[in-house]
């Protein structure tokens, strides 16, 4: 082996050991002794959340997915300020949720008083949600520890946009150490929930003003309806459902709508429409389509994985009394 291939492939190995370090010191377990009723209280208030606002659950897991992507899962996400994540372009006016955080925070400092990170409670959060819509459960892996500084530019460079293509949005997971499978059984997060105007409208006209949809990549019998609700120098902040088949139910309906060229989003059409992806999304979409514990299946694992992106550990950041601000 030369001795470049050889420092390279030392590096490589190197950072592998270094995130497997990091994963291994996240337990299902972690909590059973500080606070042995946290499970119990994040269900309780997910559960008051959801059945006030079925579309929270949607949210509360875009929440952990956007934390994650960005600095890893350290709740940056969740802090204020003017160079916050919240107010990238992602989420500013978008990302919603943090409100039920503070409650779910609330209810477990009660309990439990600066013992339990707000990371963790994002993804105990994340899978109760997908829980309650009808979808898998796993066991989540606990100890992370809350970052000290969010990343506003990295937010806004890091996390996939639902204009871009397939191979874009797979490089940036990649960047975090997830894979094509990992794409496309993450983006099935999208059978339930919500799209504003802002991020579809772009197909439904041309520059004109004119009708002209995108009819490569979108069913003609969609366009009257998305039309009307997104007409031109419209309200962009006004939604559709993702998944008109059943919008609150977490299934398989939204890789039946891709093939079917049902998809709302541009980037969620390309799994399957697009030629400048990869073939293997598209074989990915069609058997998700036709078995649901598959998806169920890999979706679990994508979401451990997507909870083991760099989270801090040990004596690192810190436990957050306020998810919203840094411990004075």
């Amino acid at each position: 082996m030369k001795a470049s291939n050889y420092n390279c492939f030392s590096f490589f190995v190197t950072i592998s050991m270094l995130a497997l370090a990091a994963s291994s010191q996240l337990t299902t377990n972690f909590y059973s002794k500080s606070c042995p009723n946290l499970l119990t209280i994040v269900r309780k208030q997910v559960m008051n959340a959801v059945k006030t606002e079925t579309r929270m659950a949607a949210s509360l897991i875009r929440l952990h997915f956007h934390d994650c992507f960005v600095n890893g899962c350290d709740a940056s996400l969740l802090l204020d300020g003017s160079d916050s994540e919240k107010t990238a372009l992602p989420n500013n006016n978008s990302a919603r949720g943090y409100e039920v955080v503070d409650a779910i925070k609330s209810a477990v400092e009660g309990s439990c008083s600066g013992v339990v990170s707000c990371a963790d409670i994002l993804a105990i959060a994340a899978r109760d949600s997908v829980l309650l819509s009808g979808g898998p459960s796993w066991k989540v892996l606990l100890g992370r520890r809350d970052g000290l500084v969010a990343n506003q530019s990295g937010a806004n460079t890091m996390l996939p946009a639902p204009f871009e293509t397939v191979g874009n949005i797979t490089l940036k997971f990649q960047a975090v150490g997830l894979n094509v499978t990992d794409v496309v059984s993450l983006s099935g997060a999208h059978t339930i929930g919500l799209a504003s105007c802002g991020t579809f409208g772009n197909r439904l006209f041309n520059f004109s003003g004119t009708n002209a949809p995108d009819s490569t990549f979108l069913d003609p019998n969609m366009v009257s309806s998305l039309q009307n609700l997104c007409p031109v120098n419209g309200d962009a902040s006004r939604t559709t459902p993702l998944d008109w088949n059943s919008t609150d139910l977490f299934d398989t309906h939204y890789f039946q709508n891709l093939i079917n060229g049902r998809g709302i989003l541009e980037s969620d059409q390309f799994l399957y429409s697009s030629d400048q992806g990869i073939s293997t999304t598209r074989s990915l979409v069609e058997l998700y389509s036709n078995n649901t514990q598959l998806f169920f299946n890999d979706f679990a694992n994508s979401m451990i994985k997507m909870g083991n992106i760099q989270p801090l550990t040990g004596s690192a950041g810190q436990i957050r009394k306020n998810c919203r601000v840094v411990n004075s």
